[in-house]
């Protein structure tokens, strides 16, 4: 059930993502939620807890640094307590979208990313050619104080009437971009210094393929 505070925060989201196919909110975590989460990125960084991440799918799966420098580790339920405080954000939204929109968003998945400085991810879709499960992708910021000389903006690739426009937004702590996951190619642009947040995706129910 939806939290009495939940028709506010999330209808700009929704209404945003029925007519333009993403959205932006630059108000979205409580601060104390949004350092939380950093300081736990962080510390799973330093313990050693965060691996290169990898393109591709099952068995072609492989680390490829001049394609995305991040590293990563999947959220499961029971981790922390700021973890599950963000799961539970993230059920309210899914539950949203649902009702609003009718997408028969079934599951979320999420992972933390971490990207060292002179890291980037080139341009690309995040649902997998053979596997139609994720419907909306969810990126989650937590940096503090991040100025533009930082980098590091995520530029979305959005179509124009001349084909193409690109919109650049930085990683502002706090922050939430959602987006259909089949139709908007995105990337990463090179970070200048640290660059942390939780990326997910809204999946529907299916066999994983096509």
């Amino acid at each position: 059930m939806l939290s009495q505070t939940a028709p506010s925060l999330f209808q700009p989201i929704v209404d945003d993502l029925a007519e333009h196919g993403w959205a932006r909110q630059s108000r979205f975590l409580p601060d104390d939620l949004t350092r939380a989460l950093a300081d736990e990125c962080r510390e799973r960084a330093r313990q050693g807890e965060l691996a290169p991440a990898r393109i591709g799918r099952g068995a072609g799966q492989q680390v490829r640094e001049g394609v995305r420098g991040d590293r990563i580790q999947w959220l499961e339920a029971g981790q922390s307590a700021a973890c599950d405080r963000y799961l539970r954000l993230m059920e309210d939204l899914r539950e949203a979208l649902n009702q609003a929109l009718y997408l028969g968003l079934a599951d979320y998945e999420s992972h933390f990313a971490c990207y060292p400085p002179g890291t980037f991810y080139q341009r690309h879709v995040d649902r997998f050619r053979d596997d139609d499960r994720r419907v909306v992708s969810v990126l989650t910021y937590l940096n503090d104080d991040w100025q533009a000389a930082h980098g590091g903006a995520l530029r979305l690739h959005l179509p124009a009437a001349n084909g193409e426009r690109t919109e650049d937004i930085a990683p502002l702590g706090g922050s939430l971009v959602v987006f259909m996951s089949a139709d908007l190619p995105h990337e990463v642009l090179t970070s200048n210094r640290e660059r942390l947040s939780l990326a997910g995706w809204f999946r529907r129910r299916g066999d994983g393929l096509l």
